[in-house]
């Protein structure tokens, strides 16, 4: 069989590109959840671990920062693979919700753990006197946080928060364990219906490039775009 025809077989013979375009659909959807979910949480780690070294200490925020620490710990010192396997076959066992769930709980708690130091090393980079001035302004803490510090912030943490989303995105192919039909499920299935496995492995391998390229080159697009406003 030439590779023309094997390439066939594994994408358009009885419509099989419909199962690749269904299973990337759920990857975009887990992945896209997931960065949601990942930020939001570690946005609000992240702000409770500057708070803790920046503002005077009391218990509660001493037993907050206690927790996110070990919450970090916990999620970035154990392998993601594990961590889905707790949260669907134990976690949520005897739950009604769909795997896809689980998948996306999965992922955006585990990239939460990275995205909250990825913030706060973003914040903390920003000078010190920026916080001095806007309170000298009448500004709260939480306002000069939000229009001063965060804005700057974000500059820097950028490049780093997109290469997490792109991580997150190839991480996601594990799904399938838990019978979440994604693209990689969807290429093995191709494969054990065709008896040949590198034409639907090379197909998922290339869609999964070809959102990566377009995210890098947006990133990319960003970060010029970011830098003009600096120098203007």
């Amino acid at each position: 069989m030439s590779i023309w025809e094997s390439f066939d077989k594994a994408f358009l013979v009885n419509n099989r590109y419909i199962a690749y375009l269904e299973g990337f659909r759920t990857t975009l959807i887990i992945s896209f959840f997931a960065v949601l979910l990942g930020v939001g949480v570690g946005l609000i780690l992240a702000i409770i671990k500057y708070m803790a070294n920046h503002l005077e200490k009391n218990i509660i925020l001493t037993v907050l920062n206690w927790i996110a620490n070990i919450y970090i710990a916990i999620i970035r010192g154990t392998p993601v693979y594990v961590q889905l396997l707790i949260i669907y076959f134990v976690i949520f066992a005897k739950s009604p919700l769909p795997p896809i769930v689980s998948a996306v709980i999965c992922f955006g708690i585990n990239s939460s753990a990275y995205v909250a130091e990825i913030i706060r090393a973003g914040i903390e980079a920003v000078d010190g006197g920026q916080m001095e001035a806007g309170r000298s302004l009448g500004l709260s803490w939480g306002q000069t946080m939000i229009s001063i510090i965060m804005p700057q912030a974000i500059k820097n943490i950028l490049p780093a928060l997109g290469n997490e989303f792109i991580v997150l995105i190839k991480e996601t192919a594990i799904v399938g364990t838990i019978t979440v039909l994604d693209v990689t499920r969807a290429a093995q299935n191709v494969a054990v219906a065709t008896f040949d496995y590198l034409p639907p492995l090379l197909i998922t391998a290339a869609m999964y490039l070809v959102v990566v390229v377009i995210l890098t080159k947006l990133l990319g697009t960003l970060e010029r775009r970011l830098a003009q406003s600096d120098r203007r």
